[in-house]
């Protein structure tokens, strides 16, 4: 009994090292290892960059991109679903990838459910999140402001666009009754989710994709913030 109790112990702090061990690595090794993506200019200083925002709670990252017109007009298509991005007041539009059970099914922690959970654990559809936003407190410590050069910023704005599943005639179609409230909206996603590679390692990638370096593996949105700060010098 002592001798499995032993073994049982020695396995649960090794399982617990090497999570410890993985969770430094992911933040500490940089992606890429090397320089920046091929063809991207290094991040900007704020007097020359178009601005964007990491907006960030315990477990999940959104990016948001200003309202400005070519934004408006490059994701048109939300316009068209019925989420009115020239909209009075409108100053982001937010973008979050996830998990397509516990996104639409848990709005608040007090919605938490089993299934959700599951699904997130193992092996879900994504989804595709839409939020239009008024002026953003930028003191926040949930709001990080990054700056891309003209280069980065439009490559970041391809990247975000290829990340919505188009349906057969090309466009990507909403969730009906998926959103929160009217100021949201649902659509399916490119690739399958779960925890491991999840909302925060698709922030990741887009970020790297316009010029950034961010971890290795950074699927908690501190980790993705200290490497952020850790690789690029922001």
């Amino acid at each position: 009994m002592l001798k499995l109790l032993r073994r049982t112990l020695t396995g649960i702090c090794l399982a617990v090292c090497a999570i410890i061990l993985a969770l430094g690595l992911g933040t500490f090794v940089p992606r890429p290892l090397f320089g920046v993506e091929p063809g991207k200019d290094a991040p900007l200083v704020p007097a020359d960059g178009r601005r964007i925002l990491v907006l960030s709670n315990p477990i999940h990252t959104d990016i948001a991109l200003p309202a400005d017109p070519d934004v408006l007009e490059a994701f048109g298509f939300i316009s068209d679903a019925g989420l009115d991005l020239d909209y009075p007041g409108v100053f982001w539009v937010a973008f979050g990838w996830g998990g397509r059970s516990f996104y639409i099914e848990t709005p608040t922690w007090g919605d938490l459910k089993p299934g959700p959970v599951i699904d997130a654990l193992t092996w879900d559809a994504s989804v595709m999140h839409v939020r239009r936003t008024g002026d953003i407190r930028l003191d926040l410590d949930s709001v990080r402001e990054l700056y891309l050069s003209e280069q980065q910023f439009n490559e970041l704005v391809v990247d975000i666009k290829a990340s919505f599943q188009a349906n057969d005639k090309g466009a990507p179609q909403a969730i009906p009754d998926g959103a929160y409230d009217a100021h949201d909206i649902f659509f399916p996603a490119v690739g399958g989710f779960n925890a491991l590679m999840g909302c925060n390692t698709w922030t990741a990638v887009m970020l790297r994709r316009a010029g950034l370096k961010t971890g290795l593996w950074t699927p908690l949105p501190v980790m993705l913030d200290w490497s952020l700060d850790l690789h690029n010098g922001i």
